[in-house]
């Protein structure tokens, strides 16, 4: 499993020619790294210069905690799910029936496969809120991981985006491929709120 193994082992087997993990894992464990860091720069806000949001950044890096969770989940079951999408693809081909039962067998598979996309787009999405209110009340000497926090989001967006896309494309059913591009103009939205908070730290730590 994803979550408990090493980062190198992880990587050896992105690396492999084995199909998953692939590009979905990979999003997810943006998702995951832009949330740890929403954390980190949420428990260093902390001491008598931000006794006032001190709460409130306890409860944001509560919320980024969760999220590397959700993150998490969302890569093990991407690997989970893209498999059973593989093992569809190695159905005999055959004729009629077997044809038939093949195809809605991929169908099913694909729409699957997505689920992990979309709660990736979720949980990037997430990573962003937590980055913008830190903007405002983060501790100022970490300041520079809030825009590592949303640029790790934007990463698992545009990985996400680009692979619900091909999923969209393989998908027949018109309810299932509205469904994904809901998924898909939020995290085209959220990319651009991702670019506006790193050139705002940019702006901070220029000044």
């Amino acid at each position: 499993m994803i979550s408990h193994e090493t980062v190198a082992r992880y990587l050896q087997r992105l690396a492999s020619n084995d199909p998953t993990p692939g590009g979905g894992a990979a999003a997810a464990l943006h998702a995951a790294t832009g949330a740890a860091l929403a954390s980190m720069v949420a428990g260093f806000t902390t001491g008598r210069r931000y006794a006032d949001v001190q709460k409130e950044a306890e409860h944001l890096a509560e919320r980024a905690r969760s999220v590397i969770s959700v993150a998490l989940h969302a890569a093990q079951e991407d690997e989970r799910l893209f498999g059973q999408l593989i093992a569809a693809y190695q159905m005999p081909r055959g004729d009629g029936p077997a044809k038939a039962v093949r195809s809605a067998a991929i169908q099913q598979a694909t729409a699957g496969a997505a689920e992990p996309l979309v709660a990736t787009v979720q949980a990037a999405d997430e990573v962003l809120q937590l980055a913008e209110r830190l903007l405002v009340i983060g501790n100022r000497s970490v300041i520079s991981d809030v825009a590592a926090a949303a640029e790790s989001a934007r990463a698992a967006l545009s990985i996400a985006l680009v692979t619900l896309e091909m999923n969209i494309n393989a998908l027949d059913d018109a309810q299932q491929r509205e469904r994904l591009l809901i998924a898909v103009r939020r995290a085209e939205a959220a990319i651009i709120q991702s670019e506006e908070i790193t050139r705002q730290v940019r702006v901070g730590v220029s000044a």
